[in-house]
């Protein structure tokens, strides 16, 4: 096991990421957060909150996604999919979408969220941000906007995302 980030390093992160979202939306009036179910959604609390702290009074539409029935790997007897639920309250219509995920890997969960994505409108923009970029091993030709850490581990590692909601702590880790 190796950390790639401690839960300082993570906290920082977080915090740049927020700032870039900020120099590149400003004032947010067209843009919206969606994060992807279900651990994309612990990042895009994360930054949701830290954004409403950085913009106080600034209304941020945020909701959360499950692809889970947009999967390729659905019915083709991988591991089972649980759903998770799906709250986005608002039209994405016309609107620039920032996806939010933990770990950006082959791609495809990223392709699936596209699909499920154009369910409530057709976006004017789609940014991807992502905490982890494992960038050599991509299937698809999906690239993150915003990345807190690019990393290359081999294909038989493991990168896991913990928070302290759900694990005890933060950090960034990889197992072999």
């Amino acid at each position: 096991m190796k950390t790639i980030l401690n839960g300082t390093q993570l906290a920082i992160t977080i915090d740049r990421l927020c700032h870039q979202l900020i120099e590149t939306h400003l004032h947010f009036e067209h843009t919206v957060l969606i994060g992807l179910q279900p651990r994309g959604i612990y990042l895009s609390d994360r930054i949701h909150h830290t954004l409403q702290k950085l913009l106080p009074g600034t209304p941020i539409p945020y909701g959360k996604l499950d692809i889970t029935f947009y999967r390729d790997d659905f019915n083709k007897g991988a591991a089972l999919h649980v759903p998770s639920e799906t709250d986005i309250n608002f039209s994405i219509e016309n609107k620039r979408v920032v996806l939010i995920d933990d770990v950006l890997y082959t791609g495809r969960t990223i392709r699936s969220a596209l699909d499920a994505m154009l369910d409530f409108g057709r976006p004017a923009t789609v940014e991807l941000l992502v905490l982890i970029d494992r960038r050599f091993t991509r299937q698809l030709p999906i690239q993150p906007d915003y990345t807190g850490r690019t990393i290359d581990a081999i294909i038989s590692e493991k990168v896991r995302v913990l928070w302290q909601e759900r694990d005890g702590k933060d950090e960034v880790i990889i197992l072999e």
